[in-house]
């Protein structure tokens, strides 16, 4: 089992073991996946605040009829009532 040397390129490498190209597109696609879940939790969560001066609780400014799960299966976000007080 022979080491890699560093000054041996990436393209040289992945000639020699074809193989590994599935591999590395499954995991660069897992991490862009991942990434971009991440960010769309950071922007579209209703539990997440970046404006801490002008919606300190953007929670409360959620209807009953916003969808704010990410895959909501047997729900249907438009027939549902308001069971919630006006404050």
């Amino acid at each position: 089992m022979g080491g890699t040397r560093p000054g041996v390129p990436f393209a040289r490498r992945i000639r020699r073991h074809p193989g590994l190209i599935p591999l590395i597109g499954f995991i660069g696609l897992g991490l862009g996946s991942a990434a971009l879940y991440l960010l769309r939790l950071a922007l579209y969560s209703p539990d997440v605040s970046w404006d801490k001066k002008n919606n300190p609780e953007p929670w409360n400014k959620l209807g009953p009829t916003d969808q704010y799960k990410f895959l909501a299966v047997s729900t249907d976000y438009k027939k549902l009532k308001k069971e919630r007080p006006n404050f």
